[in-house]
């Protein structure tokens, strides 16, 4: 064999790995600009939360500085698309003051959210002599000696949507729900135990996907 029909089935290979190569791209161009038209079209909104209530068991400042706490909350959350379902893949719920975490993580099992579908959970999240920063541990003691705190139930997790068969990659969840506790003469929550007290909030909660 010549050089030159060497030459000629390297010229040809090259052709044909450059057309394979464009034909992958364009395929590829093409896929992505119809689940984005899809994406587009059905305009997918974030899910709805709703903190229903909350039930404090045991809230304790001791010296130094040491929180204990255990509350059970009711949360729900609403799909509000008609085309689009939800996975959550993971959620973890817990409370926090003034930006500080104060209870442990708990987590709420994996689910399915189909269309317009409402999902109904009630944790209970706790923490056992959890220290507090200084600065919140005063603040804290104020805020319980005037009768009422301000808290922050907190959702962290991983979503992802599905369109028909599509599923999408996984996106973060950020869920904060304010929660307004009083406590002794000026409590509106309902004794249902020793010790316990119900309290009925219904507030929603600011929802970041």
């Amino acid at each position: 064999m010549s050089a030159k029909d060497c030459g000629s089935h390297g010229q040809k290979r090259r052709r044909f790995f450059r057309r394979l190569c464009a034909a992958i791209l364009v395929l590829a161009f093409i896929v992505l600009v119809v689940v984005l038209l899809v994406w587009a079209i059905l305009q997918p909104n974030k899910p709805r939360f709703i903190l229903q209530d909350a039930t404090v068991y045991a809230f304790n400042l001791s010296t130094p500085n040491l929180l204990t706490s255990n509350f059970q909350v009711t949360l729900s959350a609403r799909n509000p698309n008609d085309k689009i379902g939800i996975y959550y893949d993971r959620l973890d719920v817990y409370a926090s003051y003034h930006s500080q975490q104060i209870t442990l993580r708990t987590a709420i099992p994996p689910t399915y959210q189909g269309h317009k579908e409402i999902n109904v959970w009630s944790p209970f999240i706790y923490g056992n002599e959890v220290p507090v920063a200084p600065y919140n541990s005063v603040a804290l003691g104020q805020d319980q000696a005037s009768g009422a705190v301000q808290l922050t139930i907190r959702i962290d997790g991983r979503v992802r949507w599905k369109v028909g068969t599509f599923i999408s990659g996984r996106y973060h969840l950020y869920v904060r729900c304010p929660a307004y506790i009083t406590f002794g003469t000026r409590t509106t929550g309902v004794i249902v135990g020793n010790n316990a007290i119900k309290y009925q909030l219904v507030t929603s909660c600011s929802v970041n996907v």
